[in-house]
């Protein structure tokens, strides 16, 4: 476990803006920043990050919390290994106890292939500098072959994994790596006739896949053999770890390069990136081979709406790949592409010439995906009717994925005119394939889009009043208590006066609160509340009344339910939300210490009343049993006695308060 001293360190270095910064392109709006969120697809940003309080918040799907609970959210990993990656960045040691028996239990199996693919990244490009076989196959081919600086070799952790069978396993049991997770990771494998152990990359240059934290998640290996039998590409299976519709090669070092450009620029292979890299056109990213998936491209559209595709000369290759750019029309984003000379492919083009050249080159042969695609098309339909209304057909198809209707009428004027065909018609053929994909016309989907913005509203609206508490008789438990949780995390250090026969006594808010609750021994019907009132409850014991219990007990704790719904209330705007409270009940407000006289006994009583009425409901139920002696029935009418009493002097208290 990690000690709290260095939890401590760790949150104090965190920068939430360069952390967060690295996954979604954040846009400075006054004191805070804003992006699209990354957690739910949206095109209208509504996750904001504010510096000064190390938080952020998504007004879209509620999701909130610090540095740490989003890389939790956003990786998928546990506290303490969030906590390792944020310490990782800012180069803070972590000092650990020993962990227990139920701590190494706990030990996932994917922190487990994450260590043992390091170690073999680790152990690849070692082998690759240090092993004269290393350099002789894989360091030559590297240097001679494909002409990569040793600067390039290191940024990218290009390696060599030695020939012998099963010399890498041997290796890494030796130095203490389980045979399970060197066979999850793909690292090794076991033959079918003995089960013997070998090393299925034998003999092959390594490229480690990096994913967007940059972690090593995977691997592709590449023959150096002329032998057409065998595979030129070994790829690591599909894991817990690694999933290739969602990982694109080379965005952990083209992150920033994208943000800063605002353009990604999508090649083929590993060896395209890097060359494109290392000439200085540092915005480049590829899919591997495999055809774009929705997930990738989503993840390419938090750095920026724009893309660059870029293909060679080959048209068998490019028209296997136009599918894929359907795909990154219809999330919205602006496609434009450049077709190397003859001959050429990305890598060998950024070998023979400069990062200005390349630039330049991309810079007067882009042009638009569509334009593209129907000339590609119809050079090869020409004199043939069929085969030009078929090429029609394709433009209309991916004109339909289109999600603005501006830029769909833009493209089918544009394909109008390339193709010689009616204007009309193609709008008509769009509005079909809409129909058919849909299931709905234009205009209804305009209004299904407009319905839609209306819900979140009205959500985002519900989701501030679970803030913004609506204090009256008619509130539910719930909002009640998110109320007085509320009180507690924004003023529980303050005072305020009350009125106590004829003398006027000062009170601490949250002193107040729990000695109304503990002399009712009340408890919240929210589990998350009720959590979070001990947490607060715990911590102010601790310090003493009237002292600010810190905020960041809250947003560095551990769960991140608690994180995320403290976030919230924290993040509100408590003068103006607390003001606007009272106007709507007709109350004049001056201070917050009157804000505070009126709303904080005025909420506990009205809980307390709820409360009442519950237990009033449990005895009524008793009274109902059947099989009731007469023990229980008096017992019953006592308590129920008592209850209407309290419940009568609480609502003289409501009226008073209200009045």
């Amino acid at each position: 476990m990690i000690d709290r001293t260095t939890v401590d360190k760790i949150y104090a270095a965190a920068n939430i803006v360069e952390i967060i910064g690295d996954y979604v392109t954040l846009k400075r709006k006054g004191v805070n920043y804003m992006a699209c969120c990354p957690f739910h697809n949206e095109k209208t940003p509504s996750f904001v990050v504010s510096p000064s309080k190390g938080l952020y918040k998504c007004f879209g799907c509620g999701k909130g919390g610090n540095a740490v609970t989003f890389l939790m959210e956003h990786e998928s990993v546990s506290y303490p290994e969030a906590l390792k990656m944020v310490a990782k960045r800012y180069n803070i040691p972590v000092e650990e106890r020993e962990e227990s028996e139920e701590d190494i239990r706990r030990n996932n199996d994917r922190e487990s292939m994450f260590a043992v693919n390091s170690w073999a990244a680790e152990y690849f490009m070692n082998y690759l500098h240090n092993e004269s076989e290393g350099r002789s196959v894989g360091l030559s081919y590297f240097r001679q072959q494909r002409r990569l600086t040793d600067a390039t070799i290191r940024k990218f952790g290009l390696g060599f994994c030695p020939s012998y069978g099963d010399r890498m396993t041997t290796d890494a049991l030796k130095a203490g790596y389980k045979e399970e997770y060197l066979k999850m990771t793909g690292l090794t494998k076991a033959r079918e006739s003995d089960g013997h152990l070998y090393d299925p990359f034998r003999d092959r240059v390594i490229f480690p896949v990096h994913n967007i934290s940059g972690r090593v998640v995977a691997f592709g290996a590449r023959t150096l053999r002329s032998d057409k039998k065998v595979a030129k590409y070994l790829n690591s299976p599909e894991s817990e770890i690694y999933s290739k519709r969602n990982e694109i090669y080379g965005l952990y070092f083209a992150k920033r390069a994208i943000q800063q450009q605002d353009c990604a620029i999508m090649v083929e292979g590993y060896l395209d990136v890097i060359s494109m890299h290392q000439v200085g056109i540092e915005n480049v990213v590829a899919s591997s081979g495999t055809s774009l998936t929705q997930q990738q491209i989503r993840l390419l559209s938090r750095f920026s709406r724009n893309m660059t595709v870029i293909y060679d000369s080959d048209p068998a290759g490019i028209k296997a790949s136009l599918r894929g750019i359907d795909l990154i029309l219809q999330e919205g984003l602006n496609v434009r592409v450049v077709l190397l000379p003859d001959g050429e492919d990305p890598d060998s083009f950024a070998r023979s010439h400069t990062a200005d050249e390349v630039r330049q080159y991309i810079a007067d042969h882009e042009q638009d995906f569509l334009n593209f695609k129907a000339r590609l098309l119809l050079d090869e339909a020409k004199g043939d009717p069929a085969r030009k209304a078929m090429v029609i057909g394709d433009m209309v198809q991916s004109i339909a994925q289109i999600p603005d209707a501006i830029q769909r009428a833009v493209y089918i004027k544009e394909c109008a005119r390339t193709t010689d065909t009616q204007e009309q018609v193609l709008i008509a053929e769009v509005a079909r394939k809409r129909l058919s994909s849909s299931g709905d016309r234009e205009t209804d989907e305009f209004m299904r889009r407009q319905s839609a913005q209306i819900r979140d509203e009205q959500a985002e609206t519900e989701r501030a009043e679970a803030i913004n508490v609506r204090v009256e008789p008619g509130s539910s438990v719930e909002t009640l208590e998110s109320a007085l949780v509320q009180f507690l995390l924004q003023h529980g250090h303050c005072n305020f006066e009350v009125k106590e026969g004829h003398h006027m006594v000062d009170c601490n808010v949250a002193e107040f609160i729990f000695t109304e609750l503990e002399t009712d021994k009340i408890r919240f019907e929210n589990p998350l509340y009720e959590k979070i009132v001990s947490l607060y409850r715990s911590i102010y014991e601790e310090q003493g009344v009237g002292v600010k219990v810190p905020e960041d007990r809250f947003i560095q704790y551990n769960d991140p339910d608690v994180v995320n719904r403290v976030v919230e209330i924290l993040m509100a705007d408590k003068n103006y939300t607390m003001s606007k409270i009272w106007k709507r009940n007709d109350i004049h407000v001056e201070s917050e210490e009157e804000m505070l006289a009126a709303g904080v006994p005025k909420t506990i009583h009205i809980f307390k009343s709820k409360v009442i009425d519950r237990m009033i409901r449990q005895q009524h139920d008793i009274l109902r049993k059947e099989d009731l002696s007469e023990e229980e029935q008096s017992q019953a009418v006592k308590t129920l006695a008592h209850l209407n009493t309290v419940k009568v002097k609480l609502a003289k208290k409501i009226e008073r308060l209200i009045l």
